[in-house]
């Protein structure tokens, strides 16, 4: 994994598109381990082993790109590459003594390193068919003293300027190839780097771990004694845009070209100009009185502990609001006549997070889990959210939201009003967990509005994604910690290794995450909130 220049060059195009692959990476249970210092020896042999193999086919891939360059500039970096894989090497060497490491011992290369190493020497060969190191990203958890941390020495030598030095070297080469190919050219040697991005994480995954750990999710759970009861919000935590705008598409786009609001006629409906201006009218509303509703809640001191009676009675505010708001859609006509089969259509198409459906999926279908999936969201209509998933192949999910109501398949207007507030939500997350069959569980809530701040604080392990200001003021006000979603599971890693039990209630904290990971999708969207629905 290199780093990214601030040329926008080939390399930083890959390494962008390549970006959640990167990700996935730190997520794995060895990096995690190896962060908290806690990973066991046996398994960090087996590492090094393993690397050596691949160090080992990256010098001979460079030996070869060496001897197939044209051009003296590009065999003389080519040349400065191949020996500091070389040093790198020699660095290994320097852990074979320290740990004791004896390769006539080792397993063979497993077939994790073998797809690896073949495709490094396939792709030197010309046999194609069509960042920051790792070392930085795990250094903050060093301890200060030197000998607090296990893989300390390790950790330091991989985030040396010398070796960010040789990633970047890589890069600026890369850009320097590329000049000259043609757009076809360019996107083979794409699809090649996000392969290796991709052999790297499986690199990482195959690595033998047979202590307990928090990642992945089955690393926590018991499932013969314990369920994971996995919650998420909707809007903007699943989908790119908020299900109130989607609605309000489809009843403008639908609607005819005149007026045909006549009173006492059934599904009569106004224009789609009428609907667009009146639809306009009621998100600038919305947008201004939630604004002025987030001030009016927020206490005039910030708490110096967490305070989650007053935080409750500050969200209690929050219904009447909602409430008026979703009276004023009902009343304007906005969501009459819609059709329920263009609801559905609406909704397969319905953009999701890059890698939520993915997600879920990986959920559902891991036996081991023996997990339970909830969608609770202020969504005007449910039948918009189970279409989404159902291109998916997640019938399964269980949604928790209002519902239209239907005279035939025309909807009437009307709004069956199950969930408009943060008291609604956390009521119904309760009531779910109440009714867990064998009563022990892991519970995940992952949102990004206020509005899912009481099931975030609720849960046994609270996700935030996205990027919403309104959340994090309100929550930082009464005393609520968001911790990085990296170092939280580090700490928690850390303290599993330490003989603490794997529990994650405590203290008042929510992960914050801003990245794709095998725990949560998404990058947090830019968008603003659209108004109406939360």
């Amino acid at each position: 994994m290199g780093v990214v220049s601030d040329v926008e060059g080939a390399a930083r195009r890959f390494w962008i598109r390549s970006h959640r692959e990167s990700v996935f990476a730190a997520y794995t249970p060895f990096v995690v381990c190896l962060a908290s210092g806690s990973l066991e020896l046996d398994t960090f042999r087996h590492y090094i082993a393993q690397d050596v193999y691949f160090l080992k086919a990256f010098a001979q891939a460079y030996e070869m790109a060496e001897e197939c360059a044209d051009d003296d500039d590009a065999k003389e970096a080519i040349f400065h590459l191949r020996r500091d894989v070389l040093e790198e090497l020699k660095l290994h060497n320097s852990f074979v003594e320290e740990w004791g490491i004896d390769f006539a011992k080792e397993t063979t290369p497993n077939s994790a390193t073998v797809k690896y190493t073949d495709f490094l020497l396939a792709t030197a060969a010309g046999k194609v068919e069509g960042e920051k190191g790792p070392g930085k990203e795990l250094q903050p958890f060093l301890g200060p003293i030197e000998t607090s941390h296990r893989y300390k020495k390790w950790i330091d030598s991989y985030s040396s300027e010398s070796f960010e030095g040789s990633a970047l070297q890589n890069e600026e080469l890369l850009d320097k190839l590329s000049i000259s190919l043609t757009g076809e050219e360019l996107e083979v040697i794409g699809k090649l780097y996000h392969q290796g991005m991709k052999l790297e994480i499986d690199f990482f995954t195959a690595q033998p771990i047979v202590q307990r750990t928090v990642v992945p999710l089955s690393g926590v759970l018991a499932p013969a004694e314990q369920r994971l009861v996995l919650f998420s919000d909707f809007d903007l935590t699943c989908t790119v845009v908020d299900s109130s705008a989607i609605l309000a598409e489809i009843a403008i786009v639908t609607a005819p070209k005149g007026d045909l609001d006549v009173p006492g006629t059934p599904h009569s409906r106004k224009s789609s100009a009428d609907l667009r201006n009146t639809w306009n009218a009621l998100s600038r509303q919305y947008t201004e009185e939630y604004e002025q509703c987030i001030e009016t809640i927020m206490p005039t001191e910030k708490a110096e502990v967490f305070d989650y009676e007053g935080l409750c009675k500050a969200l209690e505010q929050l219904p009447d609001f909602e409430k008026r708001a979703n009276a004023r859609v009902i009343e304007s006509g906005v969501l009459k006549g819609l059709n329920i089969e263009d609801i559905k259509r609406a909704g397969e198409r319905l953009k999701l997070q890059d890698g939520c459906t993915g997600f879920f999926q990986k959920i559902v279908n891991k036996e081991e889990l023996n997990a339970d999936v909830h969608i609770l969201s202020y969504c005007w209509c449910g039948d918009l959210i189970r279409s989404a998933f159902s291109s998916g192949g997640l019938n399964v999910l269980k949604v928790h939201s209002n519902e239209f109501t239907y005279n035939e398949s025309l909807s009437t207007g009307e709004i069956v009003k199950n969930m408009e507030s943060p008291m609604d939500k956390v009521r119904s997350f309760k009531d779910i967990l109440n009714h867990c069959s064998n009563g022990k569980h892991l519970s995940v809530y992952i949102g990004d509005s206020v509005g899912d701040l009481l099931c975030l604080l609720e849960a046994d392990v609270g996700i935030v994604v996205g990027s919403s200001s309104s959340l994090r003021r309100v929550g930082s006000q009464f005393g609520v910690s968001f911790v990085p979603l990296f170092s939280g599971l580090v700490k928690k890693q850390t303290e599993i290794a330490q003989g603490d039990s794997c529990s994650w209630k405590g203290l008042p904290c929510i992960a914050e995450v801003w990245f794709c990971t095998r725990l949560v999708f998404g990058i947090g969207s830019t968008k603003t909130k659209d108004p109406n629905c939360g």
